[in-house]
């Protein structure tokens, strides 16, 4: 591993390659925030990609296209005279120590859950920090993503179950609110219902200590893998899928599962 010395050098490097960039290269003279803006989403979700892949490689080349974004946005920051990526990083400093008295100051917190409550009480004192428990939770995030985050900061101050295995009652009358809005056939109402059943399954997701996006999400790779299987197998007989029944489909599905795909 690369001595401290050697980590600011790459660093700086990076930021001297950007600067001649920016003059040089018609492509990266033209960017803006703006511009960038739906790139940094996509950078965001393929390190997401090979975070879930555990694909080492690919987390370390994600992180550097990430890492361009920041210096850029940086950079950009620099050009209007607003701040440069020194000022990033200083903010970014005093952030992480004024967020951890339990390391750099007299404060106690001795578990991750502690912490957690803390950061929630330093925001809220914050000067131009957020003024309510739920602001800080970004209007863009995914539906998931936000619902889990908006119950960890409610959690945090205190709006919880007492016991964890209650949350399985709200999960089951929100199942039977849904039902019943099934069998009256209202689609505006069987649409709020079906969010009222997901937000309580991240609920109990949560309350296990289960992340349900990455949850989710190895559910979708195992059908991408199993349908992927199903797909080959027909094509290999020389079949289409629609030409097949359900039986003939769920025989190949079972083989799929069988072979742990």
């Amino acid at each position: 591993m690369a001595t401290k010395q050697e980590k600011m050098e790459a660093f700086g490097q990076l930021l001297d390659i950007l600067d001649e960039l920016r003059v040089k290269c018609p492509w990266d003279r033209k960017q803006t925030n703006e511009s960038l803006r739906t790139n940094t989403i996509e950078e965001t979700y393929e390190l997401c990609d090979a975070i879930m892949k555990d694909d080492n490689n690919n987390i370390k080349k994600e992180l550097g296209d990430l890492l361009l974004h920041v210096v850029f946005y940086a950079k950009i920051g620099e050009e209007k005279e607003a701040f440069d990526i020194k000022d990033v990083c200083d903010s970014l400093c005093q952030k992480l120590i004024y967020r951890h008295p339990h390391v750099f100051g007299d404060a106690q917190a001795d578990t991750a859950g502690k912490v957690e409550q803390s950061w929630e009480q330093l925001k809220l004192k914050e000067k131009g920090g957020n003024k309510t428990v739920l602001e800080g939770v970004p209007a863009s995030l995914p539906s998931v993503v936000k619902a889990h985050r908006i119950q960890d900061k409610a959690r945090n101050v205190g709006f919880d179950w007492e016991q964890r295995d209650q949350v399985w009652d709200k999960v089951h009358e929100e199942f039977t609110e849904l039902k019943a809005e099934i069998d009256k056939m209202d689609a505006d109402k069987m649409e709020a219902e079906f969010g009222d059943l997901f937000f309580s399954l991240i609920n109990a997701a949560r309350l296990y200590k289960i992340n349900p996006d990455n949850a989710l999400e190895r559910t979708n790779q195992k059908f991408i893998r199993r349908f992927n299987y199903l797909e080959d197998h027909t094509i290999k007989e020389g079949k289409s899928l629609k030409e097949m029944s359900l039986e003939e489909m769920d025989r190949i599905w079972d083989e799929a599962k069988a072979k742990g795909l």
